[in-house]
């Protein structure tokens, strides 16, 4: 029986799945995966949990900064801030989920992180998304036509919801035989779980997910006593 696709869900605003995405191929070769790329819109899984994303926080903004330069280093990858963020990652999804072979849209996603995250480049309008296809080889006027038809555009919805299901309520996260790892620093945690060296339990999570609550945060926070 064949093994499951590593299915990465994905937004181009997050630096986090940028950092993961360069990770990934070499993480499927290693376990006999396919790797799936899922573009998904990130803040349509932040207004559906109820969150907001880091650079909507203006001390988190500057720390993600710091944090995926520091990671960045660490992996050896190029890193250059794109022109604007938070910024539109709309387009770029949206042609992304244009593409139905798989390999092609390994190849896109690659192309258009590398721009976005690697050399600093906006990924936002036609222009700058058109380059981006043309260069790593794609027919740009048709992707970008495609792009703009509902049945494209429902794609990237559909994946949004399908990943909601699931338990994703962020970027970057890999789902894969029942299970969903979010965040570059879960990446060990799907290899030891790919191997079949999961520490965690049903035992264990039946515990916390049983845990009662005894606080909650409302609306009319009080200062602390």
């Amino acid at each position: 029986m064949a093994s499951s696709p590593l299915r990465f869900c994905l937004d181009y605003l997050s630096p986090y799945a940028y950092l993961a995405w360069l990770r990934m191929p070499a993480i499927a070769a290693r376990h006999g995966r396919t790797l799936e790329p899922v573009p998904v819109l990130l803040a349509g899984l932040l207004n559906a949990v109820g969150s907001v994303g880091p650079a909507e926080i203006p001390a988190k903004r500057v720390y993600v900064f710091k944090q995926t330069f520091r990671i960045a280093h660490e992996q050896g990858a190029p890193f250059a801030p794109p022109p604007s963020h938070p910024f539109n990652p709309l387009l770029s999804l949206r042609v992304t989920a244009a593409v139905d072979d798989v390999e092609a849209r390994t190849r896109l996603v690659t192309a258009l992180y590398t721009a976005a995250w690697g050399e600093g480049r906006g990924v936002e309008t036609p222009e700058q998304v058109g380059a981006v296809l043309t260069a790593a080889g794609f027919d740009a006027p048709a992707l970008l036509a495609a792009a703009a038809t509902p049945e494209v555009k429902g794609r990237v919805r559909r994946n949004t919801e399908e990943a909601l299901a699931q338990g994703t309520f962020g970027v970057p996260s890999v789902l894969v035989d029942g299970e969903m790892f979010w965040g570059v620093d879960s990446l060990g945690h799907l290899e030891r779980f790919l191997e079949g060296r999961d520490p965690l339990t049903p035992a264990d999570l039946a515990r916390w997910q049983h845990l009662p609550a005894t606080a909650t945060r409302g609306q009319d926070r009080k200062p602390l006593p």
